[in-house]
């Protein structure tokens, strides 16, 4: 059902009631039926439920100048206000014990109509890491899912552009107003998740990047998901929070694991030793998923993509690959292992890093990528 401007008037207006957050504007409901009814309610009333602020901010919310702006943004192309009685609210959303009372959306709403898969981890991604993220997510979209991230660096950025490049069904739930980007830097990536994809969040127009919010939305990005996968993750990385929430939401949680000497597994391996599925393709979380009803026959594609062609690398790599494992090293690391001069092991590693084969990380050292 598609509500009116009417309608939707009072949905707005509680939503910009400071202090009024998601639990209690529920409890307003559960106790006055509808926005109406709540914004029409007693003073003394309303106090049995909130505190004084919050009261009077009900009380003078139809006042709020941000209802005029925000029907004026429902009037462009794309733009979309949601529910609990909408017929877009997700069932699955709808079963958990913080819903939403509304979600501001942009973007194709038929995209909260498929199963989706949370796809999360470390903003300080390896470029490996990211490179898993992307082709998982390429991977899971062509056999049906949707992709679900929160828009941030790393692990999350990947899981969309790995979206974007099979059908292009991924949510961004993110953690400011609509009307804002960030990361500033995801400009371009948020165009084209609305061109194809979805952008949601539950805070009012104009609420800017504010630290507590960002956790608060991880809720929904389990809670939209069958399933949670986590690629990289520090052991206090904000990922690990979503997983915990996909557990308590009844979700199958999934992690991918790493080196025991790299930092962005060890949250990874956390997870598995707590219970999480360990994961090492797409089928894995496919056949563990089994029971949802997918709109596509699940495709087999290698999360790992294709192979660098190492056909035509000169000899002298074959050594330095053979020793890297796939730990960061140093350069003086390899050229200790692998016997070759220093001279002999940054020339390799150059040509090597060329070839797509290495990658040069921020501190000085060289991790093989395949």
């Amino acid at each position: 059902m598609t509500l009116t401007t009417n309608q939707l008037t009072p949905w707005i207006a509680l939503s910009l009631v400071d202090g009024l957050g998601s639990v209690t504007y529920c409890q307003l409901l559960l106790r006055f039926q509808t926005p109406e009814a709540v914004l029409a309610a007693p003073y003394t009333a309303l106090r049995e439920i909130v505190n004084k602020e919050v009261a009077d901010g009900i009380q003078k919310a139809m006042d709020d100048p941000h209802i005029g702006l925000t029907l004026d943004w429902l009037t462009q192309t794309d733009n979309h206000l949601i529910t609990l009685g909408d017929s877009y609210y997700p069932q699955r959303l709808l079963e958990t014990d913080q819903p939403p009372p509304v979600l501001y959306a942009k973007g194709n709403l038929q995209m909260l109509k498929r199963p989706g898969m949370a796809i999360v981890g470390s903003r300080h991604a390896t470029p490996q890491g990211e490179a898993t993220a992307e082709n998982f997510a390429e991977s899971l979209c062509r056999a049906g899912f949707v992709v679900v991230s929160g828009l941030a660096l790393g692990i999350d950025g990947a899981a969309h552009r790995g979206a974007l490049k099979a059908d292009g069904a991924t949510i961004a739930v993110v953690g400011t107003g609509l009307d804002i980007v960030y990361p500033a830097r995801h400009k371009a990536l948020a165009h084209q998740i609305v061109q194809y994809g979805l952008i949601l969040s539950e805070y009012p127009l104009g609420t800017p990047s504010l630290t507590h919010n960002f956790p608060r939305r991880n809720r929904i990005i389990s809670g939209l998901s069958e399933g949670c996968l986590v690629v990289e993750a520090n052991i206090d990385s904000g990922s690990l929070i979503t997983a915990r929430l996909a557990t308590e939401q009844g979700r199958e949680v999934f992690a991918i694991p790493g080196s025991i000497h790299s930092p962005v597994a060890k949250g990874c391996h956390a997870l598995i030793k707590q219970g999480a599925k360990l994961v090492e393709s797409t089928e894995d979380i496919v056949s563990e998923l089994r029971h949802v009803r997918l709109p596509n026959p699940a495709v087999s594609i290698s999360p790992n993509g294709p192979l660098p062609d190492w056909t035509n690398l000169p000899a002298e790599a074959s050594p330095v690959l053979a020793c890297m494992g796939f730990d960061p090293l140093f350069a003086e690391q390899i050229a200790a292992r692998s016997g070759l001069t220093p001279e002999q092991v940054s020339t390799m590693l150059t040509l090597l890093e060329l070839e797509g084969v290495v990658s040069h990380l921020a501190n000085g050292q060289f991790q093989r990528l395949a």
